[in-house]
């Protein structure tokens, strides 16, 4: 038996004015959607989400970064990707691990955010993009912080390098160690700047996983630290980096980097509405570049691609006849939650299909595995989901389970 469901989980229709007919009935009328359970027992069943909308047509599309990669950050799914995997240098854009290890450190209570750190005079010399900290004094693991986030500040990173680990070349050693843990086994970091320095490499997926983890583990110091427009310190006001701040696309956060050898890049991450999108570009000719290049492809993340949450976890997707229980039916869940980003122009053809076999057996306990939901996404394949009993059904009595099987060997049922 196939049932056709009109997208209930995807949109909440609008209300119908009064007297308007409804199409799900007409459809019923026409047989397309039965009318209960008419269709008898089966042993299969499927229900296919068909959503009636127009198709946007897909465009494709490309970059002049050298490196680019963009995720949704909800689903997992791959928006763009150009050489994602290929070695590169990362610049400032390394800073994104310098934080996510002090952030790490702060989460552990090994150190405090008003702990003192002491300005070492190769703090003070390191050349580029400075926070300006005073040579032999005292400086806080915040005012480090910030400067390292907002000012791209070389010379707070080492002060927060040395400071935590020693030396800067240790705690390089801590970033790389970190960053193979998360998955982010092709980086290298030799240093906690992003100084152009033989071996420090990474590559844009990294930097996207590196990104989405200091999101999810860190969530509070992201939304503190890295969404600030700027920040002062030795009574030097400096603007952040980050040109996509100041533009109205959603964006909170990251990293740009520039150096002669990587080019113009930028880890971005943006939100809006309940999705968020990560993007990691790199190789770009000059910073205008980059800003007209990371603008568009986030507009383009957001604009030509759409979550669709299917199911929630726990969420009944439907009743189940039940063979000698105590009770008749149980309802069947979905084990985890269903949510897919597609092109808005293939949201046609995306197929959900509940399968299980009919009836089920008792007893049954709540969480047991009793079917798949089996997800078509189009050019990936099928993605399949647990189905579990939503709760304990018990075997009948002997009495019952007789006339059960009775009634199944007269009538068929």
């Amino acid at each position: 038996m196939y049932l056709l469901l009109y997208p209930q989980h995807f949109e909440k229709p609008a209300r119908r004015p009064s007297g308007e007919p409804d199409e799900r009935s007409d459809l019923r009328d026409q047989g397309r959607i039965p009318k209960g359970n008419d269709a008898g027992t089966r042993k299969a069943k499927g229900i296919f989400l068909a959503l009636f909308l127009i198709p946007i047509p897909a465009h494709a599309l490309e970059t002049q970064a050298a490196q680019a990669y963009m995720v949704d950050f909800n689903t997992g799914t791959v928006l763009l990707e150009k050489n994602a995997d290929q070695l590169m240098v990362p610049s400032s854009m390394s800073k994104i691990m310098t934080a996510h290890l002090v952030f790490e450190r702060l989460k552990n209570g090994d150190i405090g955010l008003d702990d003192m750190l002491y300005v070492s005079e190769k703090a003070w010399k390191m050349q580029g993009s400075k926070t300006f900290v005073p040579l032999n004094g005292n400086v806080s693991v915040r005012d480090m912080l910030l400067g390292a986030i907002v000012q791209s500040g070389n010379d707070a990173c080492i002060v927060l390098a040395e400071g935590l680990s020693g030396s800067e070349a240790a705690f390089a050693e801590e970033m790389t160690r970190k960053a193979h843990e998360m998955g982010a086994k092709q980086s290298t970091f030799v240093n906690a700047t992003g100084w152009p320095d033989e071996g420090h490499m990474t590559t844009a997926k990294d930097l996207a996983l590196i990104a989405e983890r200091t999101i999810r583990d860190f969530p509070k110091e992201y939304d503190e630290y890295y969404s600030l427009k700027e920040f002062t310190f030795n009574n030097i006001k400096q603007g952040n980096r980050n040109p996509l701040l100041y533009k109205d696309i959603g964006a909170d956060g990251m990293k740009t980097g520039h150096t002669d050898g990587g080019g113009y890049g930028l880890v971005a991450s943006a939100k809006q509405g309940d999705r968020r999108v990560i993007l990691v570009i790199n190789g770009l000719p000059s910073s205008k570049a980059r800003d007209a290049e990371a603008t568009a492809l986030i507009n383009w993340g957001f604009g030509h691609f759409k979550n669709y949450k299917i199911f929630g976890k726990g969420d009944v997707v439907e009743t189940a006849d039940v063979w000698s229980g105590v009770e008749k039916t149980v309802s069947l869940v979905a084990g985890e939650a269903v949510e897919i980003t597609l092109p808005r122009s293939q949201r046609k053809d995306l197929q959900v299909k509940v399968v299980y076999n009919t009836p089920l057996a008792a007893p049954l306990k709540a969480g047991d595995k009793v079917g798949e939901i089996e997800v078509t996404i189009p050019e990936k394949g099928v993605q399949k989901i647990p189905l579990l009993a939503a709760k304990d059904v018990k075997m009948a009595g002997f009495f019952t389970r007789t006339r059960n099987s009775i009634q199944y060997l007269l009538w068929g049922k």
